[in-house]
């Protein structure tokens, strides 16, 4: 089956602004989810994927880099993931 990926805010514009490494390590997120779905991302330690607590519950967070994480939701049981942000995680 194949997973769309929609991208909630301008993440276009995001990308323009980040470095060129998070910016294929972007692709290469979404080129994996899109053909094998999330759970993928589970088996692959780079990504450390994991669920995200509080305002964020239901949601979850996959490292692109040590600085830089995406935000996503899963929707309507394996048909479509909603990328919220790609943002610089703060420690």
């Amino acid at each position: 089956m194949e997973w769309k990926i929609f991208e909630i805010h301008d993440i276009s514009k995001t990308l323009r602004k980040l470095p060129k490494v998070v910016v294929n390590k972007y692709e290469l997120w979404k080129n994996l989810v899109a053909a094998h779905g999330p759970d993928i991302l589970r088996t692959l330690p780079s990504y450390h994927d994991e669920k995200l607590k509080g305002n964020r519950y239901g949601q979850r967070s996959s490292r692109l880099s040590l600085k830089y994480r995406i935000i996503y939701e899963v929707v309507q049981d394996k048909v479509l993931v909603m990328v919220f942000e790609i943002t610089p995680h703060k420690y």
